[in-house]
């Protein structure tokens, strides 16, 4: 065995972690545009009042933006290969 080889994983598990790592990433795609929608509405004022400056910046559109893109990587991942 070579130095950097890794001992073959059992593919059950690796596909299983696979699976799992895909559907977090799912759910947090899903918590981003929950967000992101959330902030939109909060901009169309229906109870009265607007996000504040710190509000645009730190938590609305950048949080919705940060879940989905994190999400995406998780959710995008490719399938463990097939070993022997």
């Amino acid at each position: 065995m070579k130095k950097n080889d890794k001992p073959s994983e059992d593919p059950v598990k690796s596909y299983r972690r696979h699976r799992r790592l895909v559907r977090i990433g799912q759910v947090l795609m899903s918590a981003g545009a929950l967000v992101a929608i959330g902030h939109w509405i909060a901009h169309l004022e229906p109870f009265g009042r607007a996000p504040s400056i710190a509000e645009d910046i730190f938590i609305g559109y950048p949080t919705g933006a940060a879940l989905l893109m994190i999400g995406a990587i998780l959710a995008g991942r490719s399938e463990p290969k097939k070993t022997r």
